[in-house]
């Protein structure tokens, strides 16, 4: 008996090491539906494309996505043109748009009067932030970036591979805390831990070609829908998602990887 439990065991010891690993996150099938992704509460269509080696634009476009690119939990997005609209999907109320017609409920009047705000300097009309919002996100979008500067210091101790679906950038290490930088101005797209393998991340659309994220962080010092500035603290280095120190560092062209070693200024 004691002979046959050896047996087993080595065997089941044997095929376990014959079984083959876990596929990586690009070919994953993250949903049932194959060609389809489901939306999942914290994405944008900045970071389903990101996830899938998309263009964010063409994605909003295949879905008919309009600007900003609001997206909902449980949507049903196509990865690839061509597909159908599944219709499985309906907005929650307090998701769906409010209709025009649609009258504002009448304030009860009350005889009590109430003064009127004193105001040493004439307060922002909405109209005016709505403009200069406007402008600042045109501006991001038709802006050229010259320069890229280097996110952060230390040693690059993983290089840039087209063939290697783990290396779609470099691994600059560093020490827990080290000052993560902004290598461009533009406007944050995502800011969160949504992602599988790249740990707490940024996404920054520097305009309408080019996007770099900033993986593995310890702290993240910038919110969704704010934008940065060239060599902003950002974020604060660290190992969520790794075994080590380091900054996982990126660049895509039109959804594209690209060796950022090529865009970054010389040390």
């Amino acid at each position: 008996m004691r002979r046959t439990g050896v047996l087993l065991l080595l065997t089941v010891l044997i095929s376990a090491c014959g079984a083959p690993p876990h596929a990586p996150v690009s070919e994953r099938r993250i949903t049932s539906t194959p060609g389809y992704h489901q939306v999942q509460k914290g994405e944008t269509v900045y970071s389903i494309a990101w996830m899938y080696g998309q263009d964010y634009k063409n994605l909003a476009r295949w879905n008919g996505i309009p600007r900003p690119y609001a997206i909902y939990p449980k949507q049903m997005l196509a990865l690839k043109p061509g597909l159908r609209k599944l219709s499985e999907f309906r907005p929650s109320r307090k998701h769906r748009p409010a209709k025009g017609n649609r009258k504002a409920p009448q304030k009860k009047i009350t005889s009590k009067v109430v003064k009127k705000p004193q105001y040493r300097h004439k307060p922002k009309t909405a109209s005016r932030t709505k403009q200069n919002t406007t402008s600042t996100s045109t501006r991001i979008t038709n802006q050229r970036v010259k320069t890229w500067l280097w996110p952060t210091k230390g040693k690059v101790i993983r290089k840039f591979s087209r063939q290697d679906s783990g290396k779609k950038g470099i691994a600059i290490a560093g020490v827990a805390g080290q000052r993560i930088l902004a290598a461009a101005s533009g406007k944050v797209v995502y800011s969160g831990a949504g992602l599988l393998r790249y740990g707490k991340l940024i996404i920054i659309k520097h305009n309408n070609t080019y996007l770099s994220a900033y993986a593995h962080n310890r702290r993240i010092l910038v919110k969704e829908g704010s934008f940065v500035k060239q060599g902003q603290k950002i974020a604060e280095m660290g190992k969520s998602g790794t075994g080590r120190v380091t900054l996982h560092f990126e660049i895509r062209k039109n959804g594209k990887p690209v060796n950022p070693v090529y865009f970054l200024s010389k040390r």
